[in-house]
């Protein structure tokens, strides 16, 4: 079976590197990734992009440029293509005309809104230039939603709901709620259910090692919300696997998606949605 992880990080964010070598046990680097990668057959990484500066804020940063790549990448000839990374505090017309000449790369292939890490709600008006960039670049919006991976973000500029008003307003553009929208994941299933233009990544519902996958799945009642949330929602080609790497290993995550989901959706979830959802990548050379 061929995969397409949807959303990983390769950027120097301290919690991140914090998390892989205390919690998930990852060689956070380029080097890591590509070797789990290789050992579970994934033909292609999505990254988000994100920054944050030394001696700064910590993330969420408010002092980065937008777009926000992934520092850890090298230069050229990989198999990890990004969504370019937005902070709201800039997007003046400098951020925006970068923002414009990173679409064009052929590794750019969408754009990521970290909602709930900045207090802007998705309908606000700062984000209407980046709705239009993406309408004319033909690249998807991915939102950060549900529950944050800080205690500094707020949690109600995050919720799945509020993304119904952006969707409807601008229909032309495809929207992704990365993390399904956890814990709120009904709601994200009525989002989904509603708009043809939503999909979802099914990434970060878990952080941790294979031993603390092993925990939480085995946990009575842990995930009753995500069988509820599929089971509303019923479309698995609305869905994409994604693991939100280093915070968890691929393989047990790989595992844990594919025990929630019939094993004739796997192509779907694991590989064609994101082909649909993210189209610049059809012409990838990791794909052909």
């Amino acid at each position: 079976m061929k995969i397409i992880d949807a959303h990983v990080h390769l950027s120097h964010i301290e919690s991140f590197h914090h998390t892989a070598k205390r919690l998930s046990h990852i060689d956070y680097s380029y080097r890591g990734l590509k070797k789990e990668m290789k050992e579970n057959n994934i033909s292609l990484a999505i990254g988000m992009g994100l920054r944050e500066l030394e001696g700064g804020e910590g993330f969420p940063d408010s002092a980065p440029s937008s777009p926000m790549g992934l520092d850890m990448l090298p230069s050229e000839g990989t198999d990890v293509v990004y969504c370019a990374g937005i902070n709201p505090y800039r997007l003046k017309r400098a951020d925006l005309n970068q923002l414009t000449k990173e679409l064009l790369k052929p590794e750019v292939v969408g754009i990521k809104i970290y909602l709930g890490y900045y207090p802007f709600y998705a309908y606000d008006k700062v984000y209407e230039p980046v709705y239009s960039l993406a309408k004319d670049f033909n690249v998807p919006v991915v939102f950060h939603t549900g529950d944050t991976y800080s205690e500094r973000g707020l949690l109600k500029y995050a919720h799945p709901l509020t993304l119904d008003e952006v969707a409807v307003r601008h229909r032309q553009v495809t929207f992704v709620l990365a993390h399904f929208g956890d814990p709120w994941m009904l709601d994200a299933a009525e989002v989904v259910y509603k708009n043809r233009n939503v999909f979802a990544d099914l990434s970060g519902l878990i952080v941790g090692d294979e031993r603390e996958v092993t925990r939480i799945v085995n946990t009575p009642h842990f995930f009753d919300h995500f069988k509820n949330a599929f089971a509303f929602c019923d479309h698995y080609d609305k869905f994409m696997f994604g693991t939100d790497w280093p915070l968890v290993r691929m393989e047990p995550y790989i595992e844990f998606i594919q025990s929630h989901i019939p094993s004739s959706a796997w192509n779907d979830v694991f590989y064609n949605t994101a082909l649909h959802v993210f189209p610049k990548i059809k012409s990838h050379p990791s794909l052909k």
